[in-house]
C-alpha cells in the first residue's frame, strides 16, 4: 500500500521502490484502484530495470498465485522472459510449479522464442515436480534424467527404484499436458522416459501412432521460435558503416573499397549455459576473423583484434585480443565453417574449424560476464551466421 499512497499523493513512485517482493502486489492494487498511470510504470519500469532480468522466475512464481487470463500484459512480460531462459539455468525453489505450468500453457505451440528444448521441458518439470515430494524424490530423477549434453557424451542411465512414484505422478500431472512429446527424440522417449512410468500410458502411446504416421517428423525439438534462430542473426545497429547485411541478418559482405570492419549478433550471451553457433566463409577476404565481442567500447570500424574488447580467430589461425597473438590451428579459406563454443558457465572460448575441434583459448582468462558474437572482416568477404549444426 506504500506504493499507492506514494502515488496518490506525489503522482510518481521512485523506481528503486519496486522490489521482487512488492511488485506483483503493486500493480494488482493499482488495477484495483484503477490507477492506469501507476500501472504503465510498473510496467515500464519492469522493462527497464534489472528486476525483470535478475528475477523473472520468482516474479512469475507470485503473480501465478492470481486468477489470470493469457491477455494479462505483466504476466505475457514476465512469461516472455522466462522464456528466453534455458530453464537449466533456473535454480530450483526459483520457479514454482504453477508458474511452470502458466510458461508452459502460454508457449504451448505458440510461436513464441523459447529456450529450451522439449526434453529439457520434460526433464526440469519432472524434476521440479519429484522436488515437491522429497529430496530422495529430487536427486533420482536428477540421475535418471541426464542432459540432453550428458546424453551426447553418451552418458549410461541405469535403472533405479523411484520414490514416490504416485505423488510424483500426482505433481507432474498438471503439466504433462504442456509438454510436446512429439518433439523429442523417439529413443529417448523408449530409453529414458517411458521406463520412468510416470508419463500416461496414453500420452507415450500417441507419441508413437504420431511417428508412424510420417516418414520424417519435422518437428523442431524446442517449441516456438528458437532462440537460436530468431537471435543468431547480425545486428544493423552494430556494424561497421560499409558492411551490407543481407538475408535476414544472416550474412554480411564488404563491398570494394572496405577495410577491416566488425559486425556483432543481436543475441546476447550472459549469466550460465554454452552457447555454440557457426560462421561460413562464404567468400574469402585476408583475413577473415570470428570470435566474441564485449558490449561495450568496440569500434565497429576498425578491426576487433585490435582492441580489449574484441576476441577472434583469424583465417591465419591465429587468436587476437588486445593485438596480441595466439597460435592456435592451421589456416583456413573459404568455404571453411568456424563454430564458436562460449562456455559462460567457465567463461572460456573454443573454436571448431571444419570439424576439428581445438582447444580453449585459456590465454583469453578475462572473458567479461556480457558477450555477443562477432565477425571481422573486409573486400571481398562474405560471412553468413547461423545456429550451430551438429552432425
Amino acid at each position: 500500500m506504500e506504493i499507492i499512497l506514494e502515488y496518490t499523493y506525489t503522482g510518481s513512485v521512485k523506481e528503486d521502490s519496486l522490489t521482487k517482493d512488492n511488485t506483483i502486489e503493486a500493480f494488482y492494487a493499482a488495477d484495483y484502484f484503477q490507477l492506469s498511470g501507476l500501472k504503465d510504470f510498473i510496467i515500464k519500469t519492469l522493462k527497464n530495470s534489472n528486476l525483470v532480468k535478475n528475477y523473472s522466475p520468482e516474479l512469475l512464481s507470485k503473480i501465478s498465485e492470481k486468477y489470470l487470463t493469457e491477455d494479462n500484459i505483466l504476466l505475457n512480460l514476465l512469461v516472455e522472459a522466462v522464456a528466453i531462459m534455458p530453464l537449466n539455468n533456473i535454480e530450483f525453489g526459483r520457479l514454482s510449479i504453477t508458474g511452470l505450468k502458466y510458461l508452459l500453457s502460454i508457449t504451448h505451440e505458440k510461436e513464441k522464442p523459447f529456450a529450451t528444448s522439449e526434453y529439457e521441458v520434460f526433464r526440469y518439470s519432472t524434476i521440479l515436480a519429484a522436488n515437491q515430494v522429497s529430496n530422495d524424490a529430487r536427486n533420482t530423477l536428477i540421475e535418471l534424467l541426464p542432459t540432453l549434453e550428458q546424453l551426447d557424451n553418451s552418458v549410461r542411465v541405469r535403472n533405479k527404484f523411484i520414490t514416490d512414484n504416485q505423488k510424483i505422478v500426482k505433481e507432474l500431472k498438471p503439466l504433462i499436458e504442456f509438454i510436446d512429446f512429439r518433439r523429442i527424440k523417439s529413443q529417448i522417449i523408449i530409453d529414458i522416459i517411458e521406463p520412468l512410468e510416470i508419463v500416461p500410458t496414453e500420452t507415450i502411446l500417441n507419441v508413437y501412432r504420431y511417428i508412424a504416421s510420417l516418414n520424417n517428423s519435422n518437428l523442431s525439438n524446442t517449441r516456438g521460435i528458437s532462440i537460436n534462430e530468431s537471435n543468431y542473426v547480425l545486428d544493423k545497429s552494430a556494424c561497421g558503416s560499409n558492411l551490407i547485411i543481407e538475408d535476414d541478418g544472416k550474412v554480411v559482405h564488404a563491398p570494394h573499397g572496405c577495410g577491416f570492419q566488425n559486425v556483432r549478433a543481436k543475441i546476447t550471451l550472459e549469466d550460465k549455459g554454452i552457447f555454440e553457433w557457426d560462421v561460413i566463409i562464404e567468400k574469402y577476404c585476408s583475413w577473415s576473423w570470428v570470435g566474441i565481442c564485449a558490449p561495450e567500447n568496440l569500434d565497429y570500424n576498425n578491426f576487433a583484434g585490435y582492441q580489449s574488447t574484441g576476441w577472434v580467430l583469424g583465417s591465419n589461425g591465429e587468436c587476437y585480443n588486445s593485438s596480441k597473438a595466439i597460435k592456435y590451428c592451421p589456416p583456413f579459406g573459404e568455404g571453411a565453417t568456424i563454430t564458436v563454443h562460449l562456455d559462460m558457465n567457465k567463461k572460456t572460448c573454443a573454436f571448431t574449424v571444419n570439424g576439428t575441434k581445438y582447444r580453449e583459448v585459456s590465454e583469453w582468462n578475462d572473458l567479461p560476464s556480457k558477450l555477443y558474437p562477432v565477425v571481422s572482416l573486409r573486400h571481398p568477404g562474405r560471412f553468413r551466421i547461423r545456429p550451430h549444426q551438429k552432425n
